[in-house]
């Protein structure tokens, strides 16, 4: 890897994905909402809908890559250490929310192939996952709505807990992944 993570900072690539993905997170809840405010069948709530799709499939494949990238390098040490049950605690919510960013676009992925409908990609249509089943896009939609309003908290708890560390524990937990470089 070009650009490693240093001991106490992640690489420039995983910093980027994670800022990137933030931002698309907000995008997918953004015209998801938005959706609502335009009549059924409208042309401007289509496009909601196919933005959606759109940018639940791209957190798919970027949470693919982040993982990888993730994966094969060493994660940078927070400083002053923290306890080990808060440890444990930001490794369940980082599996979390891993997890969400997993499950949401095949399960959008799964309620548009179960519909019988194509699943835009910027000018592709991605093939089916499962045949025609009206009862399992439902079972499945209904999954996805609820995971979708845990994942409101999911990336709450994740901010407060960067903001917490960043100003109560003044630890380096959030200049970790900032953009801004003040080692150099």
């Amino acid at each position: 890897m070009n650009n490693p993570n240093t001991v106490n900072r992640y690489s420039p690539i995983i910093i980027g994905l994670h800022w990137f993905m933030f931002l698309l997170l907000i995008a997918v809840y953004v015209t998801m909402e938005f959706r609502g405010i335009f009549p059924k069948g409208s042309d401007p709530r289509e496009l909601m809908k196919a933005l959606h799709f759109m940018f639940g499939i791209t957190v798919l494949i970027l949470v693919v890559a982040r993982l990888g990238v993730r994966l094969s390098s060493p994660t940078p040490a927070i400083v002053p250490t923290p306890k080990p049950l808060e440890n444990v605690l930001a490794k369940i919510m980082h599996l979390s929310l891993y997890a969400f960013m997993i499950f949401m676009p095949i399960a959008g992925w799964i309620i548009l192939s179960a519909e019988g409908h194509g699943v835009p990609f910027f000018g592709l249509e991605l093939p089916p996952l499962v045949g025609e089943n009206h009862d399992l896009a439902e079972q499945v939609e209904h999954w996805h709505g609820l995971v979708g309003e845990i994942g409101y908290y999911l990336i709450g708890l994740h901010v407060l807990a960067g903001l917490f560390h960043h100003y109560v524990k003044r630890d380096n937990t959030l200049k970790r992944i900032s953009l801004i470089n003040k080692e150099s």
